[in-house]
């Protein structure tokens, strides 16, 4: 199986690796037939991906995936975010062989797994404070 260069580099050396205790949203998701699973965190200011980290246990590509969509999305708002497909990622890669795209899907759904996550906690804390909130793209 052969890998791209960016690959290689996102695998052995990984950006965003770690844990943010603060985190406004946290997203896991797996895949039982690999076994590969992501845990992603993000932490919202003003609508913004101001940090963004992630832990996974899987294969090089799992690991590849996972840190190239966390440099893919700090910065962007909340809406750029959500938008982010696996053929994003799988294309900032250059490619992935085809028995690894589940992994390029499985970032993709960690975004979206911390965003809705961020979204349940906000709206909880909105709806405290006697504010009504409305959400686009979601």
């Amino acid at each position: 199986m052969e890998y791209s260069e960016k690959v290689v580099e996102h695998y052995t050396n990984p950006r965003n690796v770690g844990k943010i205790e603060d985190a406004s949203g946290i997203g896991e998701v797996g895949n039982p037939v690999c076994g590969d699973i992501m845990k992603m965190f993000i932490k919202v200011e003003n609508n913004i991906i101001v940090d963004v980290k992630f832990k996974t246990f899987g294969c090089g590509a799992a690991i590849a995936t996972s840190s190239i969509s966390t440099q893919m999305i700090k910065g962007k708002t909340i809406e750029e975010a959500l938008k982010l497909k696996n053929t994003d990622v799988v294309n900032n890669l250059g490619g992935l062989p085809p028995v690894k795209l589940h992994c390029s899907v499985l970032a993709e759904e960690a975004i979206h797994e911390a965003i809705a996550d961020y979204y349940r906690k906000t709206r909880t804390i909105n709806r405290r404070r006697n504010k009504t909130i409305f959400f686009t793209n979601w």
